[in-house]
């Protein structure tokens, strides 16, 4: 697992499949990130996800960390962790504000690639779809550009801390979501989610520069 720093946050790129990449931790007792890379094409569901009836020919995993599926697929995503102990200066008590400076960091590495982003500071919209995509719903701390969600955020919080899960689109397809869960009506839930989603016209390995680099 190649380690390294930035700033003072250490930096892992573990490996593995997604299920793995998706396993505890153990303990966070330090800032942490971990950049971690999609092996094959899976979908992943929401903690409180339950009943969900998959559509086969996909791997599916189960995250620890609430909201709906996100499809994961090799090169359309940069999929980040970052891990905050509590008691740290970014330990927000408060569930709802505890992912706006996160929402910050990637708007502004977003900027430095010459994209308007905002941040989300309200309450949870699922919208009609959302308890069951990501992305088709907006919660707090999560980056729309031109009025789409473009960088998902979830979490886990225990005793020692939080471990965010961040999830910037690089590619979307609202109709295939649409077929792997089973979304009726079809042709609204498609419009709605194609249409929720942005994907961002950039490159992970930029992007990810950009988002270390305004770490605080």
């Amino acid at each position: 697992m190649p380690e390294g720093h930035a700033g003072n946050w250490t930096l892992e790129r573990p490996t593995g499949t997604v299920a793995e990449l998706h396993a505890p931790v153990g303990p966070i007792s330090r800032r942490l990130v971990l950049v971690n890379e999609v092996d094959a094409p899976t979908l992943v569901l929401g903690s409180s996800q339950t009943g969900v009836e998959v559509a086969p020919g996909i791997d599916v995993v189960r995250r620890r960390s609430g909201g709906g599926a996100v499809l994961l697929r090799p090169g359309e995503v940069l999929w980040v962790d970052v891990l905050v102990p509590r008691g740290d200066v970014l330990w927000e008590e408060d569930v709802s504000r505890s992912t706006w400076w996160l929402g910050e960091v990637w708007a502004s590495a977003l900027a430095d690639l010459g994209i308007d982003a905002v941040v989300h500071r309200g309450p949870m919209e699922p919208g009609r779809w959302g308890a069951m995509a990501c992305f088709a719903g907006v919660g707090p701390g999560e980056v729309l550009v031109g009025g789409r969600k473009s960088v998902g955020v979830s979490q886990r919080r225990d005793r020692s801390g939080a471990r965010f899960q961040c999830a910037a689109l690089l590619g979307w397809s609202g109709h295939e979501m649409v077929r792997l869960l089973g979304l009726t009506p079809v042709d609204e839930a498609g419009e709605c989610l194609e249409s929720g989603a942005g994907a961002l016209s950039v490159r992970s390995g930029p992007l990810l520069e950009a988002f270390l680099a305004h770490l605080p």
